[in-house]
């Protein structure tokens, strides 16, 4: 056996003494198993693979091993659909802040009831038909460690379903297909579960309430090191961040390096979970730290500001839209070559309506859509409108805006189109589908208006002739999708206002993306 003793502290879940085979046990057929990152190797005869772990025979005597962390090779390793149960690996905040929440709703949808352990850090669920009273369902393990590692898991065939902060890269995506493991950004491959905010925090003791992108660049570059640069006490800025390769740093600092090109100091103070990074900062006087939307956990929250003035609040309407600057989306993952009858039904419950308040529930922002005033002065949309027109060409189409504003409400769906695209992706397809439920529930006379918005690039006139088209691209996609669907109380119209209106700062690429969008408004006729 090849073993690095001094490096089996890197099994995180990994090799456990003590559970001796018998002497008498029959040995099956040798195989060597192998760490992600080739630091460890450990020959030896399997004894058994039971609930996603190998047991084997080794010199030092019997070990157990989690398969999410190894690769298995040899004539006795099982196949990778062989695993017991259906492995989910990947997002702390996925497998720790919601998994348990979804696990639970599935149980209650199907019938059955739940028998929970913690089987050495992880998760494990075997749901029992009849409340209990039958067979098994399927086992669920569920490893939390980071995206990153969901997707190795992927790959290597030692996990199900991997849970994701961030999406696939396009370089994990085609490693999987050419691995047998299909086309990872199909609609059977890749589901939006829930979106979520990252929301800055400091300390309740902290007197700031906003902060720029800008500003975050400086801090976690290392530029910015006292609360006094940025208006607040003479104290030492204490920045938290979390371990390299989760989904939740990768996102923060795409979010705040993306314009400059700077990167993360070498000096910053590294937690391990959400959970930490808010008790980190409540119990830091000069801290700040970023967590998601569930984790905020007492901590005083910061608004962002952006350059050009527009203020973006960490709300649940905010995440829906998909206009807050620090925003993602979480994610699951299959292959399209090991999914049991029970893991689709799983991974069809999650994005269902019915899992809606298990999301919220878990303190997560679901996909449901919600209503606002737009004349509320909360949102400050009539306000920005009119800051936002400067030129007297823009006047007229401003007060048309503004008319409109107080007219009619706002729906959280909200589609987007990269430059030069006009395909919808995924989650728009997600998004037409509990639009047209949502406006299935009245039998009032309703219309919904879809209304689209431009970066400021080009000439105000091709902007506003621009959006218009937009919104007309999406209204023909939503009539299609909605066919026969709908009752004829429901009355389609389009809009567009250009460049108005800015959801985002146009000095960034980002701030452009989410500035090309597609609203849908709603009001009561007659």
């Amino acid at each position: 056996m090849d073993l690095k003793l001094g490096q089996l502290k890197s099994l995180a879940y990994g090799v456990l003494t003590g559970s001796f085979i018998s002497a008498g046990a029959a040995l099956a057929a040798p195989v060597t198993l192998t760490v992600l990152d080739g630091s460890v190797i450990i020959a030896g005869d399997l004894q058994s693979f039971e609930d996603g772990f190998y047991v084997i025979e080794t010199s030092l005597g019997s070990m157990r091993i989690a398969a999410s962390r190894v690769n298995c090779e040899g004539e006795g390793c099982p196949a990778p659909a062989a695993a017991e149960g259906i492995i989910l690996s990947g997002s702390e905040a996925i497998g720790a802040g919601l998994m348990p929440l979804l696990l639970t709703g599935f149980s209650d949808a199907e019938g059955g009831a739940m028998e929970t352990e913690d089987r050495d850090g992880m998760l494990v669920v075997d749901l029992v038909a009849d409340d209990g009273f039958g067979e098994s369902m399927g086992v669920f393990t569920v490893d939390t460690s980071d995206s990153t590692q969901g997707f190795e898991d992927l790959l290597n065939g030692t996990a199900t379903i991997a849970m994701s902060s961030r999406r696939i890269e396009p370089a994990e995506a085609r490693l999987i297909a050419a691995n047998g493991g299909g086309n990872m950004i199909a609609l059977d491959q890749e589901r939006v579960v829930a979106v979520d905010s990252l929301v800055v925090i400091v300390n309740q003791s902290n007197p700031l309430s906003q902060i720029t992108l800008s500003q975050l660049d400086g801090i976690y570059s290392g530029r910015i090191t006292n609360w006094s640069q940025l208006g607040g006490r003479d104290e030492p800025i204490v920045a938290y961040t979390r371990e390299a390769g989760t989904g939740t740093r990768d996102v923060f600092e795409q979010g705040i390096f993306s314009a400059t090109g700077n990167r993360a100091a070498n000096n910053l103070q590294v937690v391990a979970t959400n959970e930490a990074m808010a008790s980190a900062v409540n119990n830091d006087p000069n801290g700040i730290g970023f967590v998601g939307f569930a984790f905020v956990r007492g901590a005083k929250e910061l608004n962002l500001a952006g350059e050009c003035g527009i203020i973006s609040r960490p709300d649940a309407f905010a995440a829906k839209s998909e206009e807050y600057p620090l925003q993602r989306r979480l994610y699951l993952y299959n292959r399209s070559d090991n999914l049991s009858d029970t893991a689709t039904a799983f991974l069809n419950y999650t994005i269902s309506e019915e899992a809606d308040q298990v999301v919220a529930k878990a303190g997560f922002v679901d996909l449901g859509v919600q209503r606002i005033e737009q004349d509320n002065t909360n949102t400050g949309r009539i306000r920005d409108a009119i800051l936002s027109t400067q030129l007297a060409e823009e006047l007229p189409l401003m007060r048309e805006l503004v008319v409109d504003l107080i007219q009619y409400d706002r729906l959280s769906p909200t589609f987007r189109f990269q430059s030069g695209s006009s395909s919808l992706e995924a989650k728009a397809l997600l998004d037409l589908e509990r639009l047209v439920n949502y406006l299935n529930l009245t039998n009032e006379q309703i219309e919904i208006a879809l209304v689209g918005f431009t970066d400021s690039d080009g000439s105000f006139a091709a902007n506003q002739q621009l959006s218009v088209g937009r919104a007309q691209q999406v209204a023909a996609a939503f009539q299609q999708f909605a066919a026969g669907r709908l009752g004829p109380n429901i009355i389609i119209t389009t809009k567009g206002y250009g460049e108005l209106v800015p959801a985002a700062c146009n000095e960034t690429l980002e701030g452009k993306r989410i500035n090309r969008r597609v609203e849908v408004w709603i009001r009561k006729l007659g």
